[in-house]
């Protein structure tokens, strides 16, 4: 299992509002769907930018330091409409994993569907930084 991906930009973030600018100065929605930033549970001591992956798990990203993390983590069911609603009709990402995901378990869908987003998310981002 994956879960979790980190990239060394060589830049140093001073805060996720810097990144979530950089992110919608460059990123394409129409293919990778759209962002915002929230508290992924109740309990979630920090914010961070949310992206979606499947219908029970979402993508979270956040700077520290000189990198970008990525990481999949559960979509509570506070975030869960507000996801749905940025999953981008054509994305040739999303959409595929998102059929799968409704087949199989949680587990599955955790490691197999959601996973393939957070890959794909981290090679759309290390391009977005030229990063190889």
């Amino acid at each position: 299992m994956i879960g979790r991906q980190v990239i060394k930009t060589g830049r140093t973030w001073d805060s996720k509002e810097q990144l979530f600018e950089f992110m919608e100065a460059n990123w394409n929605k129409e293919e990778y769907g759209d962002f915002f930033i929230d508290k992924p549970t109740l309990g979630s001591f920090a914010e961070y930018i949310c992206l979606p992956a499947t219908n029970r798990f979402m993508v979270i990203v956040y700077p520290k330091k000189e990198k970008v993390i990525l990481s999949v983590c559960d979509a509570p069911a506070g975030l869960q409409s507000r996801l749905v609603q940025s999953i981008p009709h054509q994305g040739r990402l999303i959409t595929s994993a998102i059929t799968l995901a409704e087949l199989g378990s949680y587990e599955k869908e955790r490691k197999g569907p959601a996973e393939e987003v957070l890959l794909g998310y981290t090679a759309y981002m290390k391009e977005l930084l030229g990063v190889k």
